[in-house]
């Protein structure tokens, strides 16, 4: 079927069952939305009084609640820091209720509708591996040179490794940063984090939620076979312009949003902006402030700017249009190499609320660029590049506390790449791939049970080949403060990483679109598809310790059944090398297959003033590849961390929380690295057989041990950080940050320098000052 025709079926089959649905019952639908600003209110509690009829808002704010007895009630809302509304509706079969809630802030917090939003939750979402971020929450986090940023708080999450403070990467139960797909408002984004790891490319006061899913994924994902970040912005300030300016020893911010056409009243239609922009100047500030650290100054730069427009129509439907541009530079990093990247793209997103038919439909359309560049003095230079376009719409109908969603998703994109292995073998690829998937996800309420089946269908056409994906998420309500829960499924993808093995400092992020010219066998079995690909099996429980105290356990089991990586030890040109040259000594790349097991352990506790957060991590990461002499060689990733821990302590004091101080203490057992054995005088024949080797002077060639059979020492760091908030209106607001990174000053290693062996260590103890101002 073409792709045509495949969008036709799905565009027209909404309008099948709509009859169906409430011919003898009412719906009531609609938005919950922000009175001060008109801002959508995500995960509301919206419900029909003495009834057990209700429903909880989504990320756009939308609720729908299904299958009422004609009658009158009435409808509440609720949700933490704002006053319940209160609504009379009358309803007769068959109709289809909209409203526009509007909810007011309140004068004082109730923990009371804190618990119940949580605890509805918990009993109607099978939620397995997943965790929800807001502004809210990740500002209780000790703010690294006086800004709050989603990457810092990534690090804290359940089964996430982070490798370093300067060129550090996330990897999410065992699968490494290609594998984890990240979206940006349904847009692709590449890279999210900056060089130096403390910053991410997302500004915190634009974010509307952050949703993390480390495993276990339903059918809505495809392409990646690890764990998916989905992020969804604010779409600005409706009533009136508004902003922040902020400044720090680090980098500086600016937001501003604002209406565009006001609504002429309550229920009418409007249109609003958001704009952000940041950079850093650290690699100025550096040098005077913090000239102890390196005399050089610490060489990181960026530059982020992020516009979008939201256009909304009277009955909550919208149209939001976005871009960005995203920069990275890192000069004469430790007087070795320059390093540099930069991103931008744009795209269009919609919410669609028909007439009287009770389904929500969305849509998304985005191009989105990426290019990597790097040179070295001890190596030759790398670049990377990938750039596309992707697409997707979904139907969800919502029946009774029963949702059915289904859509379809292309996208194209275009790589190339340039590289030199260890041997001096050189790595070109340039490739054009698409990629089409569709998928259905139902969730249902029987009785305790929630039983929630998806399916995905993903076509990789580059490689012409077609993935079935099986999915399943299941949670049990055992009693009022026990769930049980279990998710798995499989996934598969196309990108395969750039990076090197050898690398010590990964500071080069790059993409490849899989190869078609993978060895034919692998392991003593015939080689029968192209993708990486991968099973996830989780298992998990929550309890309700006490009132203000939530235990997660979970343990998963990650079986990466198939893996493409760069070939390490390739020798031969293929193009002239003979047929008696095994594959692993001429292919550009290998196969290669692992796994990725483990638990995870978090506690939470908020009430009042307190928040703490603790994560106990241990994990277990192994993969295997093929060796000349035959067999499988085991190796430890080189961010195979056995344990990781984090504790969160934040308190807010004053009576109206002008004081707020939070502290951050991480500890994280030693990464693998491959050790030097020793050197030689490396000479790469430039010139074939006409070389005098005699004569020439080669490069200093290194002998490497096992692969990542070393360990580096244990890593752990206390922050620390203080804020001052002053009133000088119901709308103006300074914040002073006073913080503190590394507050004990402990000496963690970087790496070692493999000429010169040198240790370098990770920040040290380095103090921050900022000024925010909103208004």
């Amino acid at each position: 079927m073409t792709c045509k025709r495949l969008l036709f079926v799905f565009a027209f089959s909404f309008l099948i069952p709509a009859g169906l649905l409430v011919a003898q019952e009412a719906v009531v639908r609609g938005f919950v939305y922000e009175a001060a600003t008109g801002e959508p209110v995500m995960f509301s509690n919206v419900y029909i009084e003495n009834s057990t009829y209700g429903n909880s808002s989504d990320i756009n704010g939308y609720f729908s609640i299904n299958r009422i007895p004609p009658g009158n009630y009435t409808l509440l809302v609720t949700y933490l820091g704002y006053d319940t509304l209160r609504v009379a509706i009358s309803l007769k079969a068959g109709d289809v209720l909209s409203k526009r809630l509007n909810l007011v802030e309140s004068s004082f917090s109730l923990e009371t509708v804190n618990v119940t939003a949580e605890r509805m939750e918990a009993e109607g979402e099978t939620r397995t591996s997943v965790v929800n971020l807001t502004p809210r929450t990740i500002n209780r986090l000790p703010s690294v040179g006086g800004q709050s940023d989603l990457a810092q708080y990534l690090q804290v999450l359940p089964g996430v490794v982070f490798t370093g403070d300067q060129g550090g990467q996330l990897y999410i139960r065992g699968g490494s940063p290609i594998q984890n797909k990240v979206l940006l408002d349904g847009m692709i984004i590449y890279n999210p984090f900056h060089s130096i790891g403390l910053f991410s490319v997302f500004d915190t006061d634009i974010i509307r939620n952050a949703e993390v899913f480390t495993g276990g994924f339903g059918a809505d994902y495809g392409g990646r076979i690890s764990s998916v970040m989905d992020i969804t912005t604010r779409d600005g300030n409706k009533n009136r312009v508004s902003g922040k300016i902020s400044a720090s020893t680090f980098g500086s911010k600016l937001m501003a949003e604002g209406p565009i056409v006001k609504a002429k009243h309550e229920n009418g239609g409007s249109s609003s902006f958001v704009l952000s922009v940041k950079n850093s100047y650290l690699e100025q500030t550096s040098k005077s402030i913090y000239n102890y650290v390196d005399e050089n100054g610490l060489p990181f730069n960026f530059l982020d700017v992020y516009g979008k427009v939201s256009i909304n129509a009277a009955n909550g439907s919208k149209v939001n249009f976005f871009g960005f541009r995203f920069d990275d530079q890192v000069n004469n990093y430790k007087a070795l190499s320059d390093f540099s990247w930069n991103s931008y793209g744009a795209g269009t997103n919609f919410v669609v609320i028909p007439g009287k038919s009770p389904v929500l439909i969305e849509g998304h359309l985005a191009y989105s660029s990426y290019e990597a560049n790097l040179s070295e003095q001890s190596s030759p230079d790398r670049s990377s590049s990938i750039n596309g376009f992707n697409m997707g719409f979904n139907f969800s109908y919502f029946l009774g506390r029963d949702v059915l969603k289904y859509g379809l998703e292309m996208l194209g994109f275009k790589t190339a790449f340039n590289f030199t292995n260890g041997v001096g073998r050189t790595i070109n690829q340039f490739e054009n791939t698409t990629e089409i998937g569709g998928f259905v996800r139902y969730k249902a309420t029987i009785g305790k049970l929630l039983f929630e089946p998806s399916f995905r269908l993903q076509y990789y056409a580059s490689l012409a080949n077609l993935s079935p994906e099986p999915r399943i998420a299941l949670k049990y309500l055992v009693n009022d403060w026990m769930r049980l829960k279990m998710a798995g499924g499989m996934y598969s993808q196309n990108l395969i990483s750039a990076d090197s093995d050898r690398d010590v400092v990964n500071l080069f992020y790059g993409f490849l679109s899989g190869p078609d010219n993978l060895p034919s066998r692998f392991d003593g079995e015939d080689v029968n598809h192209k993708l990486q690909k991968a099973n996830h099996f989780i298992l998990g429980a929550e309890f309700d310790l006490h009132r203000y105290v939530h235990l997660n356990v979970e343990g998963y089991y990650k079986d990466f059944a198939q893996l493409t990586n760069l070939n390490r030890n390739k020798l031969y040109d293929e193009s002239t090398a003979g047929f008696t040259v095994p594959d692993i000594l001429k292919k550009d790349f290998i196969i290669e297959k692992g796994e990725a097991y483990g638990a995870d352990i978090a506690v939470k506790y908020e009430a009042n003033r307190i928040y703490i957060w603790t994560v106990y991590s241990i994990g277990f990461v192994n993969k295997k590849f093929e060796v000349v002499e035959g067999g499988l060689a085991n190796y430890r990733p080189h961010y195979d961390r056995r344990h990781n821990a984090n504790v969160i302590v934040s308190y807010t004091a004053g009576d109206r929380k002008q004081w707020e101080m939070s502290g951050r203490w991480n500890f994280g057992s030693g990464f693998p690295f491959t050790q030097v054995q020793g050197y030689y005088e490396f000479l790469n024949f430039s010139d074939g057989i006409n070389t005098d080797y005699i004569s020439t002077n080669g490069d200093l060639g290194i002998i490497y041990a096992d692969l990542n059979a070393g360990e580096l020492p244990t890593y752990h760091r206390l922050d620390f950080d203080i804020k001052r908030r002053f009133y000088f209106s119901e709308r103006t607001t300074l914040e002073a940050n006073l913080g503190v990174t590394n507050l004990y000053n402990r000496e963690n290693v970087f790496y070692v320098d493999r000429i010169s062996n040198e240790v370098v260590r990770q920040l040290p103890l380095m103090p921050s000052f900022g000024l925010s101002l909103s208004f």
